[in-house]
């Protein structure tokens, strides 16, 4: 359940996909998240970091290992989610629920 807890706070599943692609500091890090308040990042940096999934080196955050096997457990759902958006978007939905 704390792990459920943790990935289920707002912004942590897109800090961890953008860490996945590549590293990135503070700053590139809130660029490629826009629109999400610094305070908010660096409690879920911090979060992230104290769970051990994240780690800051030469000032630029990346996934540890553990954060990797998170990345790569998560992929079947990353999977789904891109039928159900051609589903739902093929059967005229204007929006689904939650979808920006």
């Amino acid at each position: 359940m704390a792990a459920l807890d943790l990935l289920g706070r707002r912004w942590t599943l897109r800090i961890l996909w953008e860490l996945s692609r590549t590293p990135a500091g503070f700053r590139e890090l809130q660029r490629r998240c826009e629109r999400m308040s610094s305070s908010v990042l660096s409690t879920r940096l911090n979060e992230l970091t104290g769970a051990r999934l994240l780690a800051l080196h030469d000032d630029a955050y990346h996934l540890t290992p553990l954060g990797e096997s998170l990345v790569e457990a998560l992929t079947p759902l990353h999977a789904w989610s891109r039928r159900w958006a051609d589903e739902t978007d093929a059967d005229g939905a204007e929006e689904a629920p939650g979808r920006r």
